[in-house]
């Protein structure tokens, strides 16, 4: 057991019967009155963000939650397949779970969190940024840069992203998997 005073971002706590990640949490002390603890907790199955308010001292269950290197397989009827970077063990996951599923390519390497009780994968995240090469992307019209414009393009992973008007086939890119965005071209 734990207190509110052991708050931190990303501790995972069972609320309501469910696992509940927290996102961040201000403690409120007012001139009036005891302190609370004001939250924001994400659901570990649903992904939703809920707020919450704790009374300051109140009695959390902490969940034990493992963090595990995982690599990207392949996907099938089942779901996603992952096997783990050192024991070797293989775990397929459903789409649901994944932070950015149109990113994975084979070899990725990931991490999944597991709940430590029942061994159950709760999420899997991919690296923040990853590499990927555009197989598609209309040419850019030259002199059209006058304010940032961007034109879809498609990467070997079959994902749409939008990319600067400078970009062609064939190019890496970097791409932030926590928004979808392009971030910049990679060097040779």
């Amino acid at each position: 057991m734990a207190t509110t005073a052991d708050f931190r971002n990303g501790l995972c706590i069972e609320f309501n019967g469910e696992l509940y990640a927290v996102v961040e949490f201000q403690h409120v002390k007012p001139g009036k009155g005891g302190a609370f603890v004001r939250t924001k907790l994400r659901n570990l199955k649903t992904g939703k963000v809920i707020p919450n308010t704790f009374n300051a001292g109140v009695k959390i269950d902490v969940a034990r939650v493992e963090r595990r290197p995982y690599q990207f397989l392949y996907k099938d009827d089942n779901g996603y397949n992952f096997m783990h970077s050192e024991t070797y063990d293989q775990v397929s996951i459903e789409e649901a779970i994944i932070n950015a599923p149109q990113f994975l390519k084979e070899g990725q390497g990931v991490e999944i969190l597991f709940h430590a009780e029942t061994e159950t994968p709760l999420s899997c995240d991919l690296p923040p940024f990853v590499e990927l090469t555009v197989t598609y992307t209309e040419p850019g019209l030259r002199g059209d840069t006058a304010n940032n414009a961007l034109k879809p393009a498609t990467v070997d992973t079959g994902a749409s992203v939008n990319v600067p008007l400078f970009i062609g086939e064939g190019e890496r890119i970097r791409v932030d998997t926590r928004t979808g965005d392009y971030s910049e071209r990679v060097k040779s």
